[in-house]
């Protein structure tokens, strides 16, 4: 069995920062089954094309994306299931106002694993960049990429 060491479990979406221009962050718990918690410790999890949306006064995590648990039985997990995220009343109103105006979506950024062994994920509320943005990303990506190796040369 490939046991990781659960603070080492940090699981990012990296296409969020690339396809979105990130504005707010909030931390927030998730609601799990006992399977799934040990899918993520294994490091099993996928943030990828993933979005949260609010209802009824709750925040839900849509089509995240936890293996099935290789040693579980029939009451393993589905893994492509509505999470629900534990968050206070006051960010949860500031998520659904923000959510609401046109352009802005809440996107899952990381998944990691607490110093008590819960399970958090960094969601964000950002706002969908243009092509044009997105060029610019990659510039500055390549441009660091770039001043790294000549101070590595020297």
């Amino acid at each position: 069995m490939n046991l990781k060491n659960s603070k080492d479990i940090n699981i990012k979406n990296k296409r969020a920062t690339f396809d979105y221009a990130i504005s707010d962050t909030f931390t927030a718990g998730i609601v799990l089954t006992g399977t799934e918690i040990k899918s993520i410790r294994l490091g099993k999890a996928s943030l990828a094309d993933s979005f949260c949306y609010v209802t009824n006064g709750e925040v839900w995590l849509k089509n995240m994306y936890i293996a099935e648990y290789f040693y579980g039985t029939y009451n393993n997990h589905a893994e492509r299931r509505d999470r629900k995220l534990l968050l206070n009343k006051k960010e949860i109103a500031k998520l659904e106002k923000n959510g609401k105006e046109a352009g802005f979506t809440i996107i899952p950024m990381r998944l990691f694993i607490n110093d008590r062994g819960l399970a958090k994920v960094v969601i964000g509320i950002g706002r969908g960049k243009k092509e044009y943005d997105k060029r610019q990303s990659i510039k500055e990506r390549e441009d660091k990429r770039s001043m790294a190796r000549l101070f590595e040369k020297r």
